[in-house]
């Protein structure tokens, strides 16, 4: 991994403007504008009316505009957009890719399924979804993996991150042979390996027990009801809708989805997502998952349903994470949802989209860090 250069951390920029020690004034953070845009798809307010210390916020965004390849930060405190800045290519109507963010969302459409009936368990056989591929299954454990261990990605096949052959199939596009190709690296149920083609055949299995294009279904059921549409959506060479990081929202929409997690699954008296879908959602079922040396402000990292967890000094929060720094974290504690989006560095895995997406996310941890527990 290369050096990292990230933005100036927070606690260095209150030493320096006066607000934490000795130094200058706090000018610097009192001329710093993120008051949120005009708009009526959310209720606005301000960090203070909302018991949120607007010198943090201030120093929050200072930092942001140190950043490249940034383009959206929001902060949503107590149901209100309390914070809300465009840096770089970044504007309020722009959908960003969400790389594999879009997971979070794809796990949402899993839980709608079961609520609906399209799906009876999470303990349906992947294979019974995939009859063409079953007969040419020569790994009889393949034929043990369900759709909670896909969830959970601790269905056994390899994070293809870790081999260049492996990244190379995922990229060409043509993943219903994988199921049969790919090897498994480990026993179903047993260990945390990061897979999109895991992602992939999840976002597959609820097209097919639905009976509807994925985007369709995913507009019609979750994105509608919470007064949102999403952009394009990125399909494999079949015409399939990805499920590991395709989809396109804008910052604000991206957001909603963050606060109907923090909500238990309801918008406006909505019922979207089953309560308890959420609640198994956010759980951790893996601790110690690789986080690829991405962050050092974010600890013990976890894994539930297709989101992550982690710590960063004293709050543990869930988060929907995406190459390049697409990020919804929820702060349930503090019923808070912050959300960036950036440059998706598509099809670029290399230290120079590492070096921006590890400066986002600690970005992200500082400002968590400097937050006081409620």
């Amino acid at each position: 991994m290369p050096t990292i250069i990230s933005a100036i951390p927070i606690l260095s920029i209150l030493i320096s403007s006066g607000l934490v020690g000795c130094g200058p004034s706090g000018a610097r953070l009192a001329a710093v504008d993120y008051t949120p845009l005009p708009g009526d798809d959310w209720k606005v307010s301000t960090p203070a009316e909302q018991g949120l210390d607007p010198r943090l916020v201030a120093a929050l965004y200072d930092s942001a505009g140190e950043l490249e390849t940034l383009y959206g930060l929001l902060v949503i405190k107590n149901g209100y957009l309390v914070a809300e800045g465009y840096f770089n290519e970044g504007t309020v109507e722009q959908k960003a890719l969400l790389q594999s963010a879009s997971k979070s969302y794809v796990s949402a459409l899993v839980g709608i399924a079961l609520d609906q009936g399209c799906l009876s368990s999470v303990d349906q056989r992947m294979l019974d979804f995939f009859p063409e591929s079953a007969d040419q299954i020569a790994d009889p454990r393949k034929a043990q993996i369900t759709i909670r261990h896909m969830l959970q990605m601790r269905a056994g096949y390899p994070d293809e991150e870790t081999d260049s052959a492996y990244l190379d199939a995922l990229y060409w596009g043509e993943y219903l042979p994988l199921i049969i190709d790919f090897p498994l690296v480990s026993d179903p149920g047993t260990e945390f390996n990061y897979s999109n083609l895991t992602s992939n055949w999840l976002a597959m299995i609820v097209a097919r027990a639905c009976d509807m294009d994925l985007k369709s279904y995913a507009q019609k059921y979750l994105f509608s009801p919470m007064g949102a549409e999403v952009g394009d959506w990125l399909q494999d060479r079949d015409g399939h809708y990805i499920g590991s990081g395709g989809i396109h929202v804008t910052a604000r929409e991206a957001a909603r989805f963050g606060a109907l997690y923090l909500n238990d699954g309801e918008y406006e008296g909505n019922q979207i997502i089953p309560a308890d879908w959420v609640r198994d959602s956010l759980r951790t079922y893996s601790e110690n998952a690789r986080d690829y040396g991405m962050s050092v402000r974010f600890r013990d990292m976890g894994y539930g349903y297709q989101w992550w967890s982690a710590r960063a000094g004293d709050h543990h929060f869930n988060f929907a994470w995406g190459h390049g720094g697409q990020l919804i974290v929820l702060l349930d504690e503090l019923d808070m949802v912050i959300v960036t989006t950036a440059d998706p560095f598509f099809g670029q895995h290399d230290g120079q989209s590492w070096k921006h997406e590890k400066a986002i996310m600690n970005l992200v941890g500082d400002f968590i860090r400097s937050l006081p527990k409620e």
